[in-house]
C-alpha cells in the first residue's frame, strides 16, 4: 500500500558539480526535494521505489546497489541506488533516476530498501497507472520517489523554445501534483506532454495509479520554470 509520496524534478543541474557556477540559482529547488524527502522518511516505508523518466516505455527496473553516473556532463560524480547496497552489474541508471539516486544520498537515506523503475513517453497512461497499482501492492508500507520536470517550452530560451501552451500545462500539473488528484493526473494529455518536452508526465501517471484509494493529501512545495524548463516538488502523505 503506497502511504507516502515525493514528487521532485530532476535535472542534472541539481547536482551542484554538474550546475557550477549556477548552482545557487537552483538551491530553492534541492531545498524543496529534501523537505520531500522527509516526509517519505516520516511515513516508515518498507520499501522505497524510484520512478523516473527513461529513453525506452519500459518499465526497466533497477536493483539496489544499481549505480548512475554524471560523468557524461562533466563531472566525476558517481552515485549507486541505496545507500549501503551491494554494487549491481546491471545497466547505468538513467539521468532521472540518477538524480534520485543523489538525492538519496545527499540525506544518508537508509530508511528502507530501495528500488528503481524507468518509465518512458511511450508508456499510456493505462499502462502507468497498471504499473503504480503493481508497485504499491509490493509490500505493507510503500513510498514513491518520483522524478521528472513539466515542460521544456516556457521561455525563448528553453530547451524546446517558447510554447504558449506550456505555462497551462504546468499550471494544472502543479494544481493536480499539489492536491494529490489522482484523477487530473491521470487525464494529462500524453500528446501534449512529449510535444511541450514533458519528462515527468509518465512517472507521476505511475503515482497516480499507486495512490488510488489510498486517500493521501498532497502539499505543494515549490513550483518554478528557471532555464525556461517547469520544475515542481511536491509530498503526498
Amino acid at each position: 500500500m503506497l502511504v507516502a509520496a515525493a514528487v521532485c524534478p530532476c535535472p542534472p543541474l541539481l547536482v551542484p558539480e554538474v550546475a557550477a557556477g549556477a548552482a545557487p540559482e537552483l538551491d530553492a529547488a534541492r531545498a524543496a526535494c529534501v523537505d520531500a524527502l522527509g516526509v517519505l522518511a516520516a511515513a516508515r516505508p518498507d520499501r522505497l521505489v524510484v520512478v523516473g523518466p527513461a529513453d525506452s516505455a519500459g518499465p526497466e527496473v533497477h536493483p539496489p546497489g544499481a549505480r548512475g553516473s554524471f560523468r557524461g556532463f562533466g563531472v566525476e560524480v558517481d552515485v549507486r541506488l541505496g545507500a549501503g547496497a551491494g554494487a549491481s552489474d546491471g545497466p547505468e541508471l538513467p539521468y532521472g533516476l540518477a538524480v534520485g539516486a543523489w538525492l538519496l544520498g545527499r540525506i544518508g537515506w537508509a530508511d528502507a530498501p530501495v528500488e528503481g523503475v524507468g518509465v518512458g513517453e511511450a508508456l499510456d497512461a493505462g499502462r502507468c497507472a497498471a504499473l503504480g497499482r503493481d508497485l504499491a501492492a509490493r509490500d505493507d508500507r510503500v513510498a514513491l520517489l518520483v522524478l521528472g520536470d513539466a515542460s521544456a517550452c516556457r521561455t525563448l530560451k528553453a530547451p524546446g523554445y517558447l510554447d504558449e501552451r506550456a505555462a497551462p500545462f504546468d499550471a494544472a500539473a502543479g494544481r493536480a501534483l499539489g492536491a494529490a488528484d489522482v484523477t487530473a493526473i491521470a487525464a494529462l494529455d500524453a500528446v501534449l506532454a512529449r510535444e511541450l518536452k514533458v519528462s515527468g508526465r509518465a512517472p507521476w501517471q505511475v503515482l497516480a495509479g499507486a495512490a488510488e484509494g489510498a486517500d493521501l493529501a498532497g502539499a505543494l512545495l515549490y513550483e518554478d520554470a528557471p532555464y525556461g524548463v517547469g520544475y515542481i516538488a511536491a509530498t503526498w502523505a
